[in-house]
């Protein structure tokens, strides 16, 4: 049997042979234009088609003629162009067919269609950022340019900046979630390098970025959550996306801020110096950082912050410890959870340790504004104790069977609740805080009393103990007396620092520790020996401290001291007071008052007949108990009753009328409720404003000028005048 012959042989060959009459009928200027349409695949018709030409139809090796070259040619400068381009129906005219072409935009868009991972996305959205018509305008430096033509440039580009900087910043507190990317150009325009006027532009730029950051920034804390296979909301989607974007230019505008400020922490070895403008943007760096501290203690990077601000409170520049010291304070007394203060001691703590306790004074008067009266440090070991008595006798009086266990466990899961809906759970957390607080503060305390010898940074550590005596344990109360027992006897200790330590002893001995069995005899002695140094010269600040000190000493235990010494405390008092300001004055008056009204033996002082007593007064002798004090009288009132101002007057009338309530020499209610301390404070005059206020002198018309002289005997009237007539006669006739 022969084969049989193959159908699709067949039409191959009947096809082929219709292409090639079709061929002949095509005109060469349009056979042209379609091959390379095929070649190019201008048209989607012509992608299945492939052009042979009429050569054999399975070639093995095929030479190129000029035509095909010049097509391929041609192919290559078209798929060259980075443009997609599409080829339209030709025009045919009588100079030939001219091509027409267009860009291919389904092409183009078929590619922005494709997907982007996360990272890409946020790129992309930065990329929609606002454009801004913002033309650089550099001056030309080749030419010579006189000094106004520089000032004009500059303020030129100066202005365009600053237009620049506002619409970006207003752009963002008018629509955060849509314009959070303006923030990447401010933060960009904090590294400006134009010549002219990159220095002002880094803080304008500085500046503006902290205002927008403060309106902008949540209460709240910005927590990352894995949302990884759960399906949100779109508008949940967009505040995640939107609180992200701005944590991660916060966090960029931090470093920009902690970059800039690092200047003025000069590291060993390093010589550098900045320029002035350098130093006043790294101050700028440091007020913006506790600005944000103050204002966003509780948002993402507090404690960064907190870490970067505390090494500047022992900076060798005033204005830096000022700044940082000021924020820090803030930041103590409006804290309310207690959680950044926390965080902020921590710091402090591990930086004072790590320098041996050598560090500026400052950086432990942050310590002073912290409020911590209801810490009770044995509050725990008393709570263990109760606790552990109170479950010893619940078993030995009840055993309990399982379903009363069961009944136990329901009621203590109840019990909770209750708290957490009374906040009390939030109370707990609070005290804790204060307690660990507490531990922090007097373990620095207890530092630098063993080792240190820095005078002002013990004065500062002997003022805060006074000030927090009341907290310390009372295991600790013996030894930390001895302490300063010893300390007094150092040589290098400076009046200030003795008068601290006399203080943290008299506040432990008035509060707590009265059931302590020490002699406070000789820092009565101290106290009343170096009484008279403080005057109103330059150590007038150190009364404050002997006001406190003396109300412990004398009011608080005025039943544990004896007449004498109390006696030789008013009179040494009422000598002090002659030399001090009006304040001071106020509050040694008001000590002696207050202590009139509570021991009647100091009337003693009012009686002016000195023929009784023990002796004579020997106001020169350091024990109280020996000057003889009741021998003399208190004649200081005298000078004082004259005092220029009328408060002090007043108050001495009222101390030699003997401390009358009410009647001839009675104060008024608003002064004679006042403590020492309160009338020291209210009258102080370092504002240079005057309490009670100067009334304003009135207007009263000039005198006229008597024209004659009045005489009481008109005979010696007549006698003068004839004098003065005879005088004038004479005077005439010599001339």
């Amino acid at each position: 049997m022969g084969k049989l012959p193959n159908p699709e042989s067949e039409s191959e060959e009947n096809d082929s042979d219709y292409g090639e009459d079709m061929l002949e009928m095509i005109e060469e200027d349009d056979l042209e234009f379609i091959k390379n349409a095929i070649t190019s695949k201008s048209y989607n018709i012509f992608n299945k088609v492939r052009y042979t030409g009429t050569s054999a139809p399975k070639p093995k090796k095929r030479k190129l003629n000029d035509e095909d070259s010049d097509l391929e040619n041609e192919y290559e400068d078209q798929t060259a162009d980075d443009v997609p381009m599409k080829n339209l129906l030709p025009i045919k005219t009588k100079q030939g067919i001219v091509r027409q072409q267009i860009e291919d935009k389904s092409a183009s868009e078929s590619e922005e269609e494709e997907e982007v991972d996360e990272n890409e996305a946020v790129e992309a959205e930065e990329n929609q950022e606002e454009q801004y018509d913002f033309v650089d305008d550099k001056i030309d430096i080749s030419k010579p340019i006189s000094a106004a033509q520089l000032l004009v440039e500059r303020n030129k580009v100066l202005k365009q900046k600053k237009l620049h900087i506002g619409t970006l910043s207003a752009g963002v507190l008018e629509n955060p979630e849509e314009k959070v990317t303006n923030l990447r150009t401010l933060i960009q325009l904090m590294d400006d390098n134009a010549p002219e006027v990159y220095f002002t532009v880094r803080k304008l730029a500085t500046v503006s970025l902290l205002e927008v950051f403060k309106d902008v920034l949540p209460s709240y804390e910005i927590k990352k959550i894995d949302s990884e296979g759960v399906k949100l909301k779109k508008d949940t989607l967009k505040l995640q996306k939107y609180e992200e974007t701005l944590l991660l230019y916060y966090k960029k505008f931090l470093q920009k801020l902690e970059k800039s400020s690092s200047i003025l922490i000069k590291k060993k070895g390093d010589n550098r110096a900045f320029d002035e403008e350098i130093i006043k943007l790294g101050e700028l760096g440091v007020q913006s950082l506790c600005d944000l501290l103050v204002t966003h203690p509780y948002f993402n990077f507090s404690q960064n912050i907190a870490q970067a601000v505390v090494p500047f409170l022992n900076n060798p520049r005033k204005n830096i410890r000022e700044i940082a010291k000021n924020a820090i304070k803030t930041v103590f007394k409006e804290d309310k959870k207690e959680e950044i203060t926390l965080k902020i001691l921590r710091i402090i703590n591990h930086y004072v340790k790590n320098r041996a306790h050598n560090v500026h004074p400052d950086i432990l008067e942050t310590l002073l504004v912290l409020n911590l009266k209801d810490v009770n440090l044995d509050e725990e070991k008393e709570q263990d104790i109760k606790q552990k008595k109170l479950m010893a006798r619940k078993q030995k009086v009840l055993q309990m069977s399982k379903r009363e266990r069961k009944r136990k466990k329901r009621l203590q899961l109840l019990e909770k609740e209750l708290l957490e809906t009374k906040a009390e759970e939030n109370k707990q957390t609070k005290q804790q805080n204060l307690t660990e607080i507490t531990k922090f503060v007097f373990g620095i305390y207890f530092r630098i009393l063993k080792s240190s010898t820095n005078t002002k940074v013990l004065g500062v550590c002997l003022e805060g103990l006074a000030k927090f005596a009341h907290c310390i344990n009372l295991e600790f109360y013996l030894d930390l007396v001895n302490i300063l027992d010893r300390l007094m006897k150092e040589e290098w200790l400076g009046y200030r620092e003795q008068l601290h330590c006399v203080q943290t002893v008299f506040s432990i001995l008035s509060g707590q520790g009265e059931a302590l069995n020490i002699d406070p005899t000789r820092f009565y002695v101290t106290l009343y020996k170096n009484l008279l140094v403080t005057h109103a010269s330059k150590n007038y600040s150190n009364f404050l401290i002997v006001l406190k000190t003396l109300n412990d000493a004398l009011i608080k235990r005025r039943k544990k001291i004896t007449n004498k010494r109390t006696i030789s405390f008013v009179k040494r008092l009422a000598t002090l007071s002659l030399q001090l300001l009006h304040n001071g004055a106020l509050g040694s008056l008001s000590l002696i008052k207050t202590t009139m009204q509570m021991s009647r033996s100091v009337d003693v002082l009012l009686d002016l007949d000195t023929s009784f007593g023990d002796g004579k007064f020997q106001p020169e002798l350091e024990d109280p108990e020996y000057s003889n004090a009741s021998s003399t009288a208190l004649y200081e009132l005298i000078l004082l009753t004259k005092h220029y101002h009328p408060v002090v007057a007043k108050y001495a009338k009222n101390i030699a009328h003997g401390v009358p309530a009410s009647g001839e020499g009675s104060l008024d209610p608003e002064y004679a409720k006042c403590t020492a301390e309160q009338l020291y404070n209210d009258f102080d005059m370092s504002e240079m404003a005057f309490n009670p206020a100067v009334p304003v002198p009135r207007k009263n018309a000039p005198k006229a000028k008597s024209r004659g002289h009045l005489f009481a005997d008109g005979s010696f009237e007549s006698q003068c005048k004839e004098v003065v007539r005879n005088h004038l006669k004479r005077r005439g006739g010599l001339l």
